[in-house]
């Protein structure tokens, strides 16, 4: 475990992914860690158990995954970061608890992390956690490089606690059992001490913040915590878009497809042909960044590791909305002042306009004898986009 100890901030090492995301907790100030041994995980909890003492940390094998969960959300409860890590079946023994955690609050950070293993390498399985997140509202991160598994882990708490929800960082094999050169930061040196707001009196009895109920209105708020989390997502500099502006294909990475495609794309030389999008914030997406990167081209390739999580999430918002470039259609046919027919005829093709082409001929006819042809060209061809 080279190096997971360090202070002195800057310092380079070269850390497994595993490694990493156990100093990305270490810089974020953890108190508490709790696993259930399994590959390919363990690592983690390895790499806190080895310097726990001297780092002022508890840290623990649970006899299961959900006990591991447990005991690791009483610290945050108790105004103590913590984290949690398990393999990709470790939420189906928790997700009873998970689920009621996601809607409680947790008071410090506290981050899960699930590490998946595409290609069952080491499992019987190859389950895909990020499903788990959409299913119960909890924010995913996912790191693409040892470098990202310090930093993500670290950004992960601060939004845990921002949000007063659990998260979850998503790793996979070939994070966590990659080697690469590791950046570190600062670890924090304030003392912490457990302090527990709700202690229970029976001659004073009063209800927990973090009771589980009554559940329509946390419900709700969960809703609310996820559409923050979205915002920020919006922002945030771990997704990032290799350039050219306007490409033949736009692919969509995450994880460990990133470094597979930009080496392909580079060694292949289609760097002015093809666009890189590496979304790290994959649930839930960010919609207006998503929207900004399908416009770049008609074609989109996604890779990801295991179901076509991103492509489907990617499907879904696109249901909801129709990219026409109605200038760039407008100068085709001659000038860009049918570009606000065009958008008439997208409107009214897609069905958002209840109207047909009968009753706006006579209009453009009457007001527009001379262009009405051209118009016509126009609103066909707005038609035909939103068919598209």
């Amino acid at each position: 475990m080279t190096g997971i100890g360090l202070d002195p901030p800057g310092t380079t090492q070269l850390l497994l992914g595993n490694e990493a995301i156990a100093r990305g907790a270490l810089e974020a100030g953890i108190g508490f860690a709790a696993s259930y041994p399994g590959t390919p995980a363990s690592e983690i909890m390895d790499t806190l158990a080895s310097i726990a003492n001297n780092m002022g940390i508890h840290a623990e094998w649970s006899v299961n995954e959900k006990v591991a969960l447990e005991a690791a959300a009483g610290a945050p409860f108790a105004g103590i970061r913590a984290i949690a890590s398990m393999k990709q079946n470790g939420p189906n023994v928790s997700s009873d608890f998970l689920i009621n955690l996601a809607m409680t609050g947790i008071g410090k950070g506290l981050i899960l992390v699930v590490a998946d293993d595409p290609g069952a390498i080491s499992s019987s399985n190859e389950q895909d956690s990020q499903n788990i997140c959409k299913w119960m509202d909890i924010p995913l991160l996912e790191p693409s490089n040892t470098q990202e598994a310090k930093d993500m882990t670290k950004w992960a708490f601060d939004l845990s606690e921002e949000l007063d929800t659990i998260c979850i960082v998503r790793s996979v094999n070939r994070i966590g059992h990659t080697r690469g050169n590791v950046k570190l930061g600062e670890l924090p040196k304030k003392e912490q001490r457990a302090y527990f707001p709700n202690i229970w009196n029976k001659y004073n009895p009063t209800l927990s913040k973090f009771a589980a109920g009554p559940f329509p209105q946390l419900h709700n708020v969960l809703h609310q915590k996820l559409a923050k989390s979205q915002q920020k997502f919006e922002s945030s500099p771990f997704n990032w878009y290799m350039v050219p502006d306007k490409v033949e294909l736009l692919v969509i990475i995450s994880g460990a497809t990133a470094s597979c495609c930009t080496e392909a794309v580079k060694e292949l030389k289609f760097d002015n042909k093809v666009g890189i999008f590496k979304l790290a914030t994959t649930w839930p997406i960010p919609e207006n960044l998503i929207e900004e990167q399908l416009s770049r081209s008609q074609k989109v390739l996604f890779v990801e590791e295991v179901d076509p999580f991103i492509e489907r999430s990617v499907m879904e918002l696109a249901a909801k909305l129709i990219v026409i470039k109605a200038t760039d259609a407008a100068i085709k046919l001659g000038s860009p002042i049918f570009a606000n027919v065009i958008l008439i005829g997208a409107l009214i093709g897609s069905g958002v306009l209840p109207l047909d082409k009968k009753s706006l001929e006579p209009i453009l006819r009457e007001n527009f004898p001379k262009e009405f042809e051209a118009n016509i060209a126009a609103f066909n061809k707005g038609v035909e986009l939103a068919g598209h």
